[in-house]
């Protein structure tokens, strides 16, 4: 199994990782932490660095009809910007919508504090359904699998194609 054809025009967001496992034609990946996070402020809370072996197993990711890669090897891959706002505006803006709009509409209704409050979760419960209807749909399209873009040079430029 592929990813989209990248010969999309839209410009890719792109990221390095690091090959951690080979599993057949599947080639598994684990992110690389941009050299920003270290002067990040909220570092001490962020799942980004760090966490042991179980926090970078969860963050763990597969790259399916990848090229013959070797573990240990770092690789940039890509996302497709647009595919990265549909999947934001999935996650945060449908449930907050929909939780909002059923506690605006409580309230216009007269259904008071409680009634709008309880609306409020009903809403966020749908919008949060929702959201992981939507997100199934877009990766079964495979829009949000990350797509290999090239190799990182040994000298570890990224920029650089090997």
């Amino acid at each position: 199994m592929t990813g989209p054809d990248l010969s999309i025009d839209e410009p890719l967001l792109e990221s390095v990782a690091r090959v951690v496992a080979l599993e057949g034609e599947t080639v598994w990946l684990e992110p690389e932490p941009k050299a920003s996070c270290s002067g990040c402020m909220s570092l001490a809370m962020c799942g980004a660095k760090g966490g042991g072996v179980r926090a970078l197993a969860a963050r763990r990711f597969p790259l399916p009809g990848a090229p013959a890669l070797k573990i240990g090897e770092r690789v940039v891959v890509g996302l497709p910007e647009g595919s990265v706002l549909r999947a934001s505006a999935t996650a945060y803006a449908v449930p907050i919508v929909l939780m909002v709009g059923a506690g605006i509409t409580a309230q216009t209704n007269g259904a008071g504090d409680l009634g709008g409050a309880l609306a409020m979760f009903g809403g966020l419960a749908v919008g949060l359904i929702i959201a992981r209807l939507i997100a199934s749909r877009l990766s079964g399209r495979g829009e949000l699998t990350p797509r290999f873009v090239r190799r990182v040079a040994s000298g570890g430029d990224c920029s650089r194609n090997l």
